[in-house]
């Protein structure tokens, strides 16, 4: 069966991930790490996020049963544990230095009512 991009790749295909790894190097999110990075734990927050899973459990679930399709998109089913310690331990910084970034790549106009909302 040939390869076909998968609506949630097509997705992390939008993000900027030269500034996503320049706040990574910043905040020093991945130092120390063996497998769980700072990426894999944005793929598992978003994928989360996107398929309206309510804890790290569904999280875990959904994403262990898509596996071989996370793999073309550089995720991988994270341990409930680890994911729970990443969310933990990791400078959030870095997700909202993220959105940050990715607001100001948006109109003015869409700025200003994220702002009324957020304000």
């Amino acid at each position: 069966m040939p390869h076909t991009n998968t609506v949630f790749r097509d997705i992390l295909k939008l993000l900027p991930w030269s500034a996503f790894e320049r706040l990574v190097e910043k905040h020093g999110t991945d130092e120390l790490v063996r497998s769980f990075t700072t990426k894999r734990q944005l793929l598992a927050l978003l994928f989360g996020q996107l398929s309206g899973a309510h804890s790290l459990r569904d999280i875990e679930a959904s994403m262990s049963s898509h596996q071989a399709r996370l793999y073309h998109a550089g995720g991988a089913a994270p341990a409930r544990s680890t994911f729970a310690d990443a969310n933990r331990d990791r400078d959030c910084r870095v997700f909202s230095g993220l959105f940050t970034h990715m607001l100001g790549m948006t109109r003015r106009g869409f700025r200003r009512k994220m702002g009324e909302r957020c304000g």
